[in-house]
């Protein structure tokens, strides 16, 4: 494990004014996006629509890498460039999803754990030689009035470590994602308890499995209320309670922290991002990592249709130059109706 090497690699990801594109749905998760847009998840449909996104020009100056699926990571531009090259050409990091998804955690109803630590350390090795250089492992937590337990808690953190230990001994970057979900109807207090809980338990889990932390990215939620709560909190409560939370758990050592989307709308989780800034100094740098809310509006423009090519482009571009200055402070809302 070279520390050098991995912290410069999370340094570059967390750059000024840039962050990560998810692009790593499961082809279950493509799916049901192209069924909105009435186009078929096809392998060549699939690859034709992460290249519009990769080669979106206006995109790639934000965009510090590219978190793909094991598909993706084995496909290649319509001129037969392999992306994870295409990628790395244009400044952006090649990243891939290693974990096997979130299944139930057997003795605890509506909770879950995440699998596919076996066989990691070898295909870590492979995707290594295919280019990528990050990777990412999501860790899913349910909320309601009795979950999670601290036993589901404590079981997906041990898998974190064990994975971003893994990643690390590859000379690959661990992007540690425990996602507490907004679904439900919890209060944001109750988000905050939660997430406390949960970014304790995996720092606790990452010291003891000697995760260089100067080599890693933290991906977490916002400290949000639930969809279905009835008492939903302002942009502002939402961003103190966020960084509030994250300064009590994330050491200075972790270089930057990206924020996963979870099911915000794009402009929510923009401002959400943007307002975190105003709240005073920060140990580390704040950024996005975001799927859906970057590649929504991209995804409609696009319509799977070759003259939609640029529009979607376009689309994705503008929201990729949006979060980006959010990623220091620096959007307002008023730049929605002129960014491009």
């Amino acid at each position: 494990m070279n520390i050098g090497e991995l912290n410069a690699t999370a340094r570059a990801l967390v750059a000024k004014n840039r962050g990560i594109l998810a692009a790593d749905e499961s082809t279950g998760t493509i799916k049901k996006r192209f069924d909105s847009i009435k186009l078929d998840s096809t392998e060549e449909n699939r690859r034709a629509y992460r290249e519009m996104l990769f080669s979106a020009s206006g995109a790639q100056k934000y965009i510090s890498g590219v978190i793909m699926y094991d598909e993706t990571l084995r496909q290649k531009t319509q001129a037969g460039v392999p992306f994870p090259a295409y990628l790395a050409k244009f400044g952006m990091l090649p990243g891939i999803k290693v974990d096997l998804g979130a299944k139930p955690l057997p003795g605890f109803p509506d909770e879950t754990i995440t699998e596919g630590l076996d066989g990691l350390r070898e295909r870590l090795a492979e995707y290594h030689k295919l280019g990528a250089r990050f990777a990412k492992w999501r860790a899913v937590i349910n909320i309601d009035s009795a979950i999670p337990s601290r036993y589901a808690i404590d079981a997906n953190a041990a898998g974190l470590a064990r994975y971003a230990a893994l990643c690390q001994e590859a000379g690959i970057v661990p992007i540690v994602e425990p996602e507490v979900l907004m679904d439900g109807a919890h209060t944001l207090p109750r988000c905050e308890e939660v997430t406390n809980a949960v970014l304790e338990s995996v720092f606790s889990h990452l010291f003891a499995a000697r995760v260089a932390l100067e080599g890693m990215v933290l991906k977490p939620n916002m400290v949000i209320p639930g969809k279905k709560c009835a008492d939903q909190a302002s942009p502002v409560k939402i961003a103190e309670a966020t960084v509030r939370t994250l300064k009590r758990h994330v050491p200075a050592a972790v270089p930057g922290i990206a924020f996963l989307s979870g099911g915000q709308s794009p402009t929510d989780a923009t401002l959400h991002l943007n307002l975190m800034h105003a709240t005073g100094p920060l140990p580390w740098a704040l950024t996005f990592s975001y799927g859906r809310a970057l590649q929504e509006d991209a995804l409609k423009a696009w319509a799977g249709k070759a003259s939609g090519i640029a529009s979607g482009q376009q689309a994705l571009a503008t929201r990729a130059k949006l979060n980006g200055l959010a990623a220091t402070g620096e959007y307002t809302a008023a730049m929605e109706a002129s960014a491009g």
